[in-house]
């Protein structure tokens, strides 16, 4: 029911503003913070968003896409090992080996190291990463985890993302250079719109707020809240930016990974490799009137 709901939700907005990346389209009213955000809100309970420990927002969980990741393996009933409609982008491929849970954690690495299953006539060699995706899509809610960002020019994201012949949507929380000269306070957030019924082009909205520390020195909390109405990034459970929701309206797949990045982040100091994106949980819920 939810993921009819937002479809139909789509459909409307989209028919409401025109055709998408046009000036038929202004882009979505957003705000991004500046500096330090101050001392954060106090951990009451764990059974709700840092952000919002009174529950003001009405918060259930949601278990098919919430793991504390404090077994042996992952979870194969929530998670694929891997994306399974892409390989990575060049020239680290997406490996499962490089996917492991332990110590009550989930952790993604990149290596330098090929493997023989690695297609190089599509331009993968020298390195491999990792990547976890869910098995199901969801459609707003409140989404969180606790993560400490690789230390290398490898990117380390947390995103959501689905593609179909006429509509690709994406959400980016974080995409991270945690050793990338210039990004390892740079904590980057970007919407995508690749494509619409009305509009095949791709635009986006992307910005970044300087952190006042080392994205992969230590672990934070990072929050997405996505609703109807707007979207909000949280940072140790302070607001960091919000984006008024135009088109974010499709049931999309919870992603982890890391990626080579050569045009951005640069291609991977050999010194930095092995190193590694550790989540220690996921967390997730709706909103009580959505169940």
């Amino acid at each position: 029911m939810v993921q009819v709901r937002c479809i139909l939700a789509s459909v409307a907005i989209l028919s409401l503003t025109g055709v998408a990346g046009t000036a038929k389209t202004p882009k979505p009213e957003n705000w991004v913070a500046q500096g330090d955000l101050g001392p954060g809100p106090a951990r009451v309970t764990e059974a709700l968003p840092l952000s919002d420990q009174t529950n003001e927002g009405r918060w259930q969980r949601y278990e098919p896409m919430s793991d504390e990741f404090d077994g042996q393996i992952l979870d194969p009933n929530k998670w694929w090992p891997k994306n399974p409609t892409w390989l990575g982008r060049q020239p680290a491929l997406f490996y499962p080996g490089n996917v492991q849970v332990s110590e009550g954690k989930l952790h993604l690495t990149m290596r330098k190291q090929e493997v023989p299953e690695m297609p190089k006539d599509q331009g993968y060699h020298t390195y491999t990463s990792a990547a976890v995706q869910s098995k199901t899509r969801v459609c707003y809610g409140y989404f969180e985890i606790k993560a400490r960002a690789m230390k290398s020019h490898g990117s380390s994201s947390f995103w959501f993302y689905d593609s179909t012949p006429t509509l690709w949507t994406e959400i980016d929380v974080f995409e991270i250079g945690g050793a990338s000269p210039g990004f390892e306070r740079k904590y980057n957030m970007t919407l995508h719109v690749l494509r619409t019924p009305e509009d095949p082009n791709h635009w986006s909205v992307g910005t970044a707020w300087m952190a006042p520390f080392d994205l992969a020195a230590d672990y934070h909390v990072y929050g997405l809240q996505w609703d109807k109405e707007r979207l909000s990034w949280y940072v140790d459970g302070v607001l960091v930016r919000w984006v008024q929701n135009t088109h974010w309206h499709q049931p999309l797949t919870l992603n982890f990974d890391s990626e080579t990045m050569p045009e951005w982040f640069g291609l991977p100091n050999d010194s930095d490799l092995p190193s590694t994106y550790s989540i220690e949980y996921v967390r997730a819920w709706k909103r009580a009137n959505t169940q």
